[in-house]
């Protein structure tokens, strides 16, 4: 049995659908819930950033090894956290970028 070229290579479809900036009402109110989000979230490891610090410095002085370390580990969630929400939008935008260049 012959199977076709043309059958076992199947043309790949494109459906022609891109992101539309204004396609739908209410957009420019979420973008502002969401700046809204970030902002809050970046305020919040603001403060979890100086209590984690306050631990650790605690812990140091007053010889809690435990404390020292928790503050530490709490130092460093903090600036992960303040560098992913600082980059969200460039994350997303190069994912976003590279996956439009999958064919």
């Amino acid at each position: 049995m012959v199977i076709s070229l043309q059958r076992a290579v199947r043309p790949l479809y494109d459906p022609g659908i891109s992101p539309n900036e204004g396609g739908l009402p209410g957009l420019s109110v979420l973008k502002q819930v969401i700046g809204s989000i970030n902002l809050f979230g970046i305020i919040a490891v603001v403060g979890a950033l100086a209590v984690s610090a306050g631990v650790w410095a605690w812990g140091h002085h007053s010889g809690g090894h435990q404390a020292e370390a928790n503050g530490k580990k709490g130092v460093l969630v903090s600036a992960g956290a303040a560098l992913l929400l600082g980059a969200a939008n460039g994350i997303v935008s190069f994912f976003s970028t590279l996956g439009t260049q999958v064919h």
